[in-house]
């Protein structure tokens, strides 16, 4: 198949590479069809995109010469969405046109303006740069595109998602009519289309995407954790997968803070990837991952784009994708090249009904199950441990000698459980997870979770399906409604103790989305800095939970909410105590609605409270 490389100058450095088969996407743009005409090309991240296109311009940029002539404006521009992309994609370039003698310069946010006009005035044959800097080069003179034969667009659907339509244009615009413009993208929605339709003449499509067994190197898994225990579930997902390297997902570049310092407290390899480090800082976690220096990186999804990491075996989401398309990306980073790789969704009970959409638009299959508990982490860690190289390699004559040594000093049992114990001492511990159980894999393959209750006439109380069981009270003590500090010897579930004052409170989950004590309990005290001595009854109903807080605890209580928290579930004082004494709503009564809690009151006074929906639960 290299043989189809026609320039002999290419073909030599891809067996230099070791080339000798060429990926789908490769094969595809040097059919004899595609000659000198645009191209708009959808293939999966890590198949080749890069080559591809390198090897389709090659007859654009010299023809049937070997080599190039001097260097002087740019013959061909290649634009990528963000810094580590445009670098990995230079470097490729570099390796591939080496013994052509092409020139190829890098202009890219972050680095040195100064020394990017310098290699611009001195020459180049191929530019590679991000949006923003291309323009800002542009814009003063530095870039003369006036002679390119080429304009590629590598990953175009997630620079627009970016929001660098408007460079995008201004760049094509500036650029020859003549030119040849390339557009590769993993997927190809609506304003692709309409770019390409824009700015490209008579485009060949090609896509190298089996749509029948979509991402089939990708092993989805929807893992239901409690909302409270995101962290903890990432710490047992790590730990089960054991992967050389993993790419965790955070929605905002304060979850990647906390979880980056919540993983190295806990002895993990780990960096972190943001928008706000500086491009030396980025460079060096990069460098550390490559090199297996760290083996997690933390990011958000704009630190992410474009990244390549060779052994990338898990991604986990420790937020969820915004939408469908973001879960491609997100996923695309593992699974290249023909190797396999995991996605792993961590779903709170809360956001099931999003992450059933969420996968449903993307076209996956997902398996869902609990996350890894802490005997399913130590299990496999057994199972590594037997199966570890250092155990099975042959050993040297030194270690024999010195085996032999202990040997005549230490039983068998102790020397084989000082190994154990020194391999456990190097692994993070796992945690204890709360799993819900598996009536949450019910539906898992719908669009929309299945109800498991009749119609409801009253709000605040769910009917049996066809009325054949009396409405369900309010659960108190058990699972469901106990009191947080019941234990035996109390009497209902209570443990006697002075009669204090409390203060009600109202969280905005119920039943309808699976709140349970064992996990609201934790949450409560993390967001309101309270201990759980201090919490008193819980009453859960349909849509929403009441709880009571000690009259002593209720301003700390109140002040801690208003310095924010999640979003998703939303904490707020209460009118009083649930209707009908026992925490049940009484028949026909309309549950009373308290504006929604609004942070920045008045201090000593008030809470402050906007309006909302009287149906947003």
């Amino acid at each position: 198949m290299v043989s189809l490389v026609q320039n002999p100058a290419l073909a030599r450095a891809l067996a230099e590479k070791g080339y000798e088969t060429l990926t789908p996407v490769q094969t595809a743009v040097l059919q004899d069809n595609v000659g000198e005409n645009d191209l708009l090309v959808s293939a999966q991240t890590g198949s080749g995109k890069t080559v591809a296109y390198g090897l389709a311009f090659a007859s654009t940029l010299i023809g049937g010469e070997e080599r190039f002539g001097p260097a002087s404006e740019p013959l061909a521009l290649i634009i990528a969405p963000t810094r580590e992309l445009a670098l990995q994609v230079q470097r490729e370039l570099i390796w591939l046109y080496g013994p052509a003698g092409a020139r190829i310069a890098s202009c890219v946010g972050g680095m040195d303006v100064r020394r990017e006009a310098r290699a611009l005035e001195m020459g180049a044959h191929i530019v590679v740069g991000t949006p923003g800097r291309l323009r800002d080069h542009l814009e003063r003179g530095r870039l003369d595109i006036s002679k390119l034969k080429v304009v590629v667009l590598d990953e175009a659907d997630e620079m627009l998602d970016l929001g660098f339509k408007e460079d995008l244009e201004l760049i094509l615009d500036a650029s020859p009519k003549e030119r040849r413009t390339m557009l590769f993208s993993a997927t190809l929605p609506r304003e692709i289309v309409r770019l390409a339709k824009q700015y490209q003449r008579d485009a060949i499509r090609i896509d190298t995407i089996d749509q029948s067994q979509p991402h089939g190197d990708i092993e989805y898994r929807a893992l239901r954790v409690a909302p409270n225990e995101i962290d903890l579930a990432v710490v047992n997902v790590l730990r089960f997968f054991d992967q050389p390297a993993t790419l965790v997902f955070c929605s905002t570049r304060e979850s990647v803070r906390r979880l980056h310092a919540s993983l190295q407290e806990r002895g993990f390899e780990v960096v972190a990837l943001s928008g706000e480090l500086s491009q030396g800082e980025r460079m060096h976690a990069l460098q550390a991952l490559r090199d297996g220096r760290a083996r997690v990186c933390v990011a958000t999804d704009v630190a992410a784009r474009g990244l390549d990491l060779p052994d990338l075996g898990l991604v986990v989401h420790a937020d969820l994708p915004t939408g469908p398309a973001i879960l491609l990306h997100r996923s695309g980073r593992t699974g290249r090249a023909g190797r396999k790789g995991i996605s792993a969704l961590l779903v709170p009970y809360t956001n099931r009904s999003k992450a059933l959409r969420l996968i449903s638009a993307a076209g996956v299959d997902a398996y869902w199950t609990a996350a890894p508990s802490a005997d399913e982490v130590r299990a496999k860690d057994q199972e590594r441990l037997l199966e570890k190289a250092m155990i099975s390699e042959p050993a040297s004559e030194e270690d024999l000698a010195l085996a032999t040594e202990l040997l005549t000093k230490r039983t068998p049992e102790e020397i084989a459980a000082a190994l154990i114990r020194l391999h456990r001492s190097r692994l993070p511990s796992p945690e204890d997870l709360f799993d819900p159980g598996q009536q949450q894999d019910r539906g898992a393959r719908d669009s929309k979770p299945r109800r498991q209750d009749g119609p409801r006439h009253e709000r605040g109380e769910r009917d049996a399906p066809r009325g054949e069981r009396p409405a369900r009270a309010p659960r108190e003590g058990g699972d469901s409604g106990q009191w947080p500090n019941s234990g035996p010897g109390s009497e209902n579930g209570r443990i006697e103790r002075p009669q204090q004052d409390m203060v009600w409170f109202r969280m905005s989950i119920g039943h309808q989305k699976n709140a349970d004590p064992k996990w609201l309990l934790p949450l409560i005290c993390r967001r309101g800095h309270v201990t759980k001595n201090e919490i008193g009854a819980i009453k859960i109903f349909e849509r929403d939970t009441r709880f009571e807080i000690t009259a002593e605890a209720a301003e700390r209580f109140t002040v801690a909410l208003r310095r924010g928290g999640e979003e998703e579930i939303r904490i707020e004082p209460a009118d009083g105590a649930p209707i009908g004494g026992a925490g049940a709503r009484g028949p026909g009564k309309k549950p009373t609605r308290r504006a929604g809690f609004k942070p920045g009151g008045k201090p000593g006074g008030k809470p402050g409270f906007k309006k909302r929906d009287r149906n947003d639960g």
